[in-house]
């Protein structure tokens, strides 16, 4: 699994050390393994899911500014769990109200030995910001408008929300709430994925 992950890596030019590489293929493996009694995700498949949740995650760290971010919505720890390992001078808050999933981050957070992950177990619009974070993360979570009604509360004045979405989502982005702008949208290019992928920016106005 780990030649699959370096040629998918360098079709999307990102470099890793090795140690960084095993512990994406550890994240797959453990997602593999505790997908069967959690139904953590739809992708059964270990080689699919270097694709479809950890290109698809990896694509977007050079877009990221700052260096506090939260994951809402994170399931198993997508995209945060991956971001995690390819920007280890960052920290990540992964949140999510289910409690068998922050079980798992737990595990994943203990056997990779992540030590810039918080797995967190609450509702986003129950979790407090102290300290505010400098990006707001989500994949597959809500409509943009939602996002921003549940999460305003989660950055500093000058953070982002980053919104990691398909085709881009037009109808969205002319809903967005008062108060809100989008500073790009940003087209991502993963190998070997079918589909369009486009990460939306969004700022205080």
């Amino acid at each position: 699994m780990i030649n699959k992950l370096s040629s998918l890596l360098n079709a999307a030019n990102i470099s890793l050390t090795d140690q960084q590489k095993q512990q994406l293929v550890g994240y797959v493996e453990l997602l593999h393994k505790w997908n069967k009694a959690y139904n953590l995700t739809s992708v059964r498949d270990p080689q699919q899911m270097l694709v479809r949740h950890i290109l698809d995650s990896v694509v977007v760290e050079p877009h990221l500014q700052g260096e506090r971010f939260i994951d809402v919505g994170t399931g198993p720890g997508l995209p945060g769990i991956p971001l995690a390992i390819v920007r280890p001078q960052s920290h990540f808050t992964l949140l999510d109200s289910l409690g068998k999933r922050v079980r798992f981050l737990r595990q994943v957070q203990h056997e990779l030995g992540l030590t810039n992950v918080t797995p967190v177990q609450s509702r986003v619009e129950e979790f407090p910001s102290e300290p505010p974070f400098d990006g707001v993360i989500s994949r597959a979570f809500a409509s943009l408008e939602d996002m921003l009604n549940w999460c305003h509360h989660l950055p500093s004045p000058e953070g982002r929300f980053y919104a990691l979405k398909g085709v881009c989502p037009d109808d969205e982005i002319a809903a967005l709430p008062a108060g809100f702008t989008v500073e790009k949208i940003q087209p991502l290019q993963v190998p070997e994925l079918d589909g369009e992928r486009h990460l939306v920016v969004i700022t205080r106005q």
